[in-house]
């Protein structure tokens, strides 16, 4: 008797098609997409599904369904983590014999696990890079009270963004959300992750993946560093006297420089109002993608928006265009300069990386080109540039690469 039972949002009857009844490691590799795993421990595996990619990982019932909730609930919260499709339960073998449930959730595209970052040459900065995306990612988590309980590089996934990455949650299995977390509560999840990266780091190190200059346990306290400058930037109440209200403002400035915006502010004076306090109550991150996506349609990373802006800027002040109106002027950024910089690029070479990051790129290549040159380099020439002497020798983020395998370094 068939039991199988598919647990979604949205009915996908293609998940229908997948081998459920045998083990998710004896999946053929027909279905299986080779993309790099971080190190998990449960079995996972990237199965293609039309133009899709999608993750599964086998787990007990129990814990399929609360993980399935909880990333539904952080999404409708917008904190950045993998989407959740479905949990597959009922699964029997070809004898009878059950088999593990499956959670199933989209794979997230150009996204890559610490351990392929660390495996490709990249700067020596990478590791400071990497923690302080998650330094963010852990404060907006804990900011709308989700205790992470297992805090850790091998739980996230990073995507580039502009110079820096962008951290995604990939496992809530051993998370819970409240309505806000206690203090303890949250020097435990800083403190386990301070611990969790320190060991990763230092495996790393033993496959002689992390520069010799990494001192890991540094790492791991500027993680805790970093985390606790942010948290206090964004909750912390800050008084000042009553004529020197320009605070206010600079308050709100310095959150937008970190990436959030202030939804609501408490601001509380005393009877003769010569002292006022200044709390936000509201935060979110994303003040330069929100910004970006209103003027251009184009939604991308928060880093990636703050560049793309800045060369937006950049370019109504050359076609002196200071006075017309912001909209109209993004608009001609986009059509002749964004989008026909993105369309220089070769079209089987575009897939390597998001337009966004790109475009950042070819920025960030026209300027070494005008700097070492002494000329101002036009786009459409160091785009040329660009493809030729660094795109092409860069590995593929999006698309499947090979066997599958796994990046123990």
């Amino acid at each position: 008797m068939e039991t199988l039972q598919i647990t979604a949002a949205t009915p996908e009857s293609a998940l229908l098609d997948l081998p459920w009844r045998v083990p998710l490691e004896e999946w053929p590799a027909e279905v299986l997409a080779a993309l790099p795993r971080g190190i998990s421990r449960h079995i996972v595996r990237f199965v293609k599904l039309g133009k899709r990619v999608l993750a599964v990982k086998e787990t007990r019932d129990h814990y399929a369904f609360r993980e399935y909730e909880l990333l539904r609930r952080l999404q409708k919260l917008e904190v950045p983590c993998v989407v959740p499709l479905a949990v597959v339960t009922g699964r029997l073998d070809d004898h009878g014999e059950p088999l593990e449930a499956a959670i199933i959730t989209e794979h997230l595209a150009f996204s890559l696990p610490y351990r392929a970052v660390f495996s490709q040459s990249l700067r020596p900065d990478t590791a400071t890079r990497l923690i302080d995306a998650l330094a963010v990612l852990l404060v907006r988590l804990h900011l709308v009270g989700f205790y992470w309980g297992d805090v850790s590089l091998s739980n996230t996934l990073f995507r580039r963004d502009a110079d820096r990455f962008a951290a995604y949650l990939v496992d809530a299995e051993t998370g819970d959300l409240h309505r806000e977390l206690t203090p303890g509560q949250r020097a435990y999840d800083l403190d386990l992750a301070r611990t969790n990266i320190i060991g990763e780091l230092f495996d790393l190190e033993a496959g002689e993946l992390l520069d010799e200059e990494v001192d890991a346990i540094a790492i791991g306290d500027a993680l805790v560093a970093r985390y606790e400058e942010l948290w206090s930037a964004l909750t912390v109440v800050e008084s000042f006297s009553g004529d020197e209200r320009w605070r206010v403002d600079e308050r709100i400035r310095r959150l937008n420089d970190l990436g959030f915006d202030v939804g609501e502010l408490a601001i509380v004076t005393d009877i003769d109002g010569t002292t006022v306090q200044i709390q936000p109550k509201v935060v979110d991150a994303g003040h330069h993608s929100r910004r970006l996506l209103r003027l251009t349609g184009l939604d991308v990373q928060d880093n990636q928006a703050r560049r793309l802006l800045n060369d937006l800027d950049a370019w109504r002040a050359h076609t002196d265009r200071l006075n017309d109106s912001e909209q109209l002027v993004s608009h001609d950024w986009l059509l002749h300069s964004f989008e026909p910089t993105i369309a220089a690029v070769p079209r089987e070479l575009r897939k390597k990386l998001e337009p966004a990051q790109l475009f950042h790129e070819i920025l960030d290549h026209r300027w070494y080109m005008s700097q070492r040159e002494g000329r101002d380099v036009p786009m459409p020439e160091a785009a040329v540039s660009y493809v030729d002497q660094v795109l092409r020798h860069r590995p593929d983020e999006q698309a499947l690469i090979g066997e599958e395998e796994e990046l123990y370094g």
